[in-house]
């Protein structure tokens, strides 16, 4: 079923291309949503086993994988707004086939980094999930996307050469026989080495988290990917730093961790503080939701530096969820583009005239700027929680971004929603048809698990519990 689950998309993506033309959206959508369903099968049985054979066995590569809580709930996640995706670009992109099939082909990525247990395999499908990122941006992206295009490259190429470097120097300095997950725990790297061998890591982590200074391609690459937000989903799904570095880091690397622990705590609740600071002054949609989007992920990184485990689990937890909501105001600032033709924060007066898109838009912010009631708040309130058991200063500094968000993510709804709309404007319809299901699911995830997140937590705090055990609990 594992194999099911992460290969269903990719197959799909390949065979796109065979099926006749008027049929590929509704394919695209199939598969998303057997792939939906197959994570929901594996929530339901208790996640899926482990499972390793020999893929190189030369070089000590393995094909291991397994789906516990924190992954699963990663992986549901993503199939779940992968659909989504698909949905609104069978809507909003005339002749969707290729993105459609290259939304299918990252859905394999992403789930396979989530499943991977050989260092090796994960470097693969953090490789293979880049390429479709960056055709979706080279295909559909705006004037200036291949100059975004190369930073965006850049930055991946460069921190995932100095990964596998790192990967590399686990095995040979350890002695492993594999790069199995389970045999470099049974031989690990000590001392200085530990230290240099975790920078290298963390450089890839870093871009993908992001953490400043390695955010600058984060942006520009929002800013110009197709206006729809279709493309922007899928890369607010590539965030998988924060993962990296829980599944492998805190493994591998615990006495590295340890020892910077203050200093990746404090870049990351800066992170969170100078997003939100420079988010104010955005008067684009996408790059004020770039800029959201990383300030959350500052406060992601919080959570996993500090190796605590109320942190670490509130961390993994808005990992997940902060996907759902920042996607879906990716795709109502789409829709918002569709309907007057500009992304700007400062149209004013759409509430008069779509009021069920602003609605449902001031709902998603609602999420997004911790409102209790809504998926955000237990994420954050979390984090803020474990962290300041570890650095009362640094949560402080990082708290002070929930406030931060509430201006800038309400001063440019005010001033796109409310005001005056201005004379001789085109007339903004409200929401049609499919666009309800588009933004009403991800709204309803968002409620439903900020009231009742004992689901979703029941998934990552055993494994998170596990990992901090492993490490003596007391870190």
């Amino acid at each position: 079923m594992i194999h099911f689950f992460i290969f269903l998309p990719v197959l799909a993506s390949l065979l796109i291309f065979l099926v006749p033309v008027r049929w590929r959206e509704e394919f695209a959508g199939a598969a998303a949503g057997l792939t939906l369903a197959g994570g929901l099968w594996s929530w339901s049985v208790g996640g899926l086993s482990y499972y390793s054979v020999p893929w190189i066995p030369a070089l000590g590569v393995t094909y291991s994988v397994q789906m516990d809580g924190v992954s699963l709930l990663l992986g549901i996640v993503t199939a779940f707004m992968t659909l989504i995706a698909i949905i609104y670009a069978g809507k909003r992109i005339p002749n969707p086939g290729t993105m459609l099939s290259l939304i299918l082909m990252m859905e394999t990525g992403l789930l396979g980094i989530y499943a991977a247990r050989d260092l090796v395999l994960f470097y693969v499908f953090f490789e293979d999930a880049l390429i479709p990122a960056l055709l979706m941006l080279a295909i559909y992206g705006k004037a200036n996307r291949m100059a975004a295009l190369v930073k965006f490259a850049a930055y991946t190429l460069f921190g995932s050469l100095l990964m596998l470097i790192s990967i590399i120097g686990l095995k040979y300095y350890g002695g492993s026989p594999t790069f199995a997950l389970v045999d470099l725990q049974a031989h690990p790297v000590t001392g200085t080495l530990q230290t240099w061998l975790f920078l290298g890591f963390l450089a890839a982590m870093a871009v993908k988290l992001p953490l400043f200074p390695m955010h600058a391609w984060l942006p520009d690459f929002h800013a110009q990917n197709h206006d729809s937000g279709v493309a922007d989903v899928m890369g607010t799904l590539y965030k998988v730093g924060a993962y990296g570095l829980f599944r492998f880091a805190v493994v591998l690397f615990p006495d590295a961790m340890l020892e910077l622990r203050p200093i990746l705590m404090g870049l990351a609740a800066f992170t969170a503080l100078y997003a939100a600071w420079i988010a104010f002054s955005q008067t684009d949609w996408k790059r004020l939701l770039a800029y959201a989007g990383l300030s959350h992920m500052g406060f992601v990184g919080l959570g996993i530096f500090s190796m605590n485990e109320t942190a670490m689990i509130g961390a993994l937890f808005l990992l997940a969820f902060q996907n759902i909501y920042t996607g879906a105001l990716f795709l109502a600032a789409g829709m918002l583009q569709e309907r007057v033709g500009s992304l700007s924060t400062k149209v004013g007066g759409i509430m008069t005239q779509a009021g069920a898109l602003s609605g449902m838009t001031m709902t998603l912010w609602f999420a997004s700027i911790g409102v209790p009631g809504l998926v955000g708040f237990v994420g954050e309130f979390s984090i803020l929680l474990g962290a300041y058991q570890v650095s009362p200063w640094l949560a402080f500094i990082a708290g002070l971004t929930t406030i931060a968000a509430a201006a800038y993510g309400l001063t440019a709804f005010q001033t796109t929603y409310w005001q005056v709309r201005p004379a001789g404007a085109v007339l903004a319809h409200d929401l049609r048809d499919l666009d309800w299901l588009i933004l009403g699911a991800p709204i309803a995830v968002s409620i439903f698990f900020g009231v009742y997140s004992g689901p979703a937590l029941a998934l990552v705090q055993p494994v998170v519990r596990t990992w901090m055990a492993g490490l003596g609990g007391g870190l």
